[in-house]
């Protein structure tokens, strides 16, 4: 039942054209979304929408999932870091793209959600994600520097501290506003520092040091 209703999911987000490419579809295919929501609204795994998961917090709609990981270009082998694991379903997409040789960072602020993540992705077979409770807002500098950093919350501005700990050549991508905000796409060559608006979105807010 849920194999279907992932695979129409998937259909329908490659033909608004939220997958664009294999490695993301593939992702998306193996990774079974009714393991990261709670029991009483497995039934809603499989609905383009934000899920509630306790402590005021949500499973991002697979819609932005999507569009946050082919804005990042993740490749084979990479570190990434993800400030806000939620669930763990965002973490357990990028880890089926990174594959067994890449690892996943995240940092929770909620230390039952951060609980409930390892569970989530033990469940689910990943091994490639470890899971961190903390102040998101200030990274995790003790694995950086990072290929890639993306952020599953909306901040007031870009964190540094992610900006310091995002490898040169690097990507990261971070919700801007609050409530309804603008996801930025940030660059890092050398010294220079690039932003560029990817789309609309809305999250719930940053909460730390250089949060809200």
């Amino acid at each position: 039942m849920f194999k279907d209703r992932r695979e129409i999911l998937v259909a329908s987000l490659k033909k608004e054209g939220r997958i664009k490419t294999a490695e993301v579809e593939k992702a998306f295919l193996e990774v079974p979304r009714e393991k990261f929501v709670p029991e009483m609204i497995k039934n809603h795994a499989y609905v383009d929408t934000p899920l509630e998961i306790g402590n005021g917090q949500t499973i991002s709609a697979p819609h932005m999932v999507a569009i946050m990981c082919e804005a990042l270009d993740i490749k084979k082998g990479q570190s990434i870091l993800e400030i806000g694991a939620g669930s763990g379903y965002h973490a357990a997409i990028v880890s089926k793209i990174v594959g067994e040789k890449g690892h996943i960072y995240t940092v929770e602020r909620f230390p039952s959600l951060a609980e409930r993540a390892k569970k989530n992705l033990e469940n689910a077979g990943i091994k490639n994600v470890t899971v961190e409770t903390g102040d998101g807002s200030e990274g995790l500098p003790q694995h950086a520097p990072y290929e890639r950093i993306y952020v599953t919350c909306a901040a007031p501005e870009i964190p540094k501290p992610l900006v310091e700990q995002l490898k040169d050549l690097g990507k990261m991508l971070v919700p801007v506003g609050r409530l309804i905000c603008n996801l930025e796409l940030i660059e890092k060559k050398g010294n220079k520092v690039t932003s560029e608006d990817i789309c609309g979105c809305s999250f719930v807010p940053l909460i730390g040091k250089h949060g809200f």
